[in-house]
């Protein structure tokens, strides 16, 4: 017996006000159906020993010290700009802002 009936498919699609076709209906009943007992195979094959897992090999963040190094002065980061004003890259004007 389907997990999943093709009135459910139908009521989900009401819910989402989707337009489904009569042959779709029994298409993604299908579907869903098997994606039902994909899972279903899956949980059996995890017994209750087994520990719910969103990735197999455990991630652990690395983070670096928040150390302050020098930086550029502000002549030194302008002096390659092709243009600028009062100490900021100047670019052109764009969507028809006013300055």
């Amino acid at each position: 017996m389907p997990a999943i009936s093709r009135e459910e498919v139908a009521r989900v699609a009401a819910l989402a006000r989707i337009s489904l076709a009569e042959d779709e209906l029994d298409h993604f009943a299908s579907q869903l159906d098997s994606i039902v007992e994909a899972v279903r195979t899956v949980s059996e094959a995890a017994g209750g020993d087994v520990p719910a897992t969103s990735h197999p090999i455990p991630l652990v963040n690395i983070y670096r010290p928040d150390v302050v190094h020098p930086s550029l002065t502000v002549e030194e980061a302008l002096e390659s700009a092709p243009a600028r004003e009062a100490n900021q890259f100047k670019v052109p004007q764009i969507l028809g802002e006013e300055p």
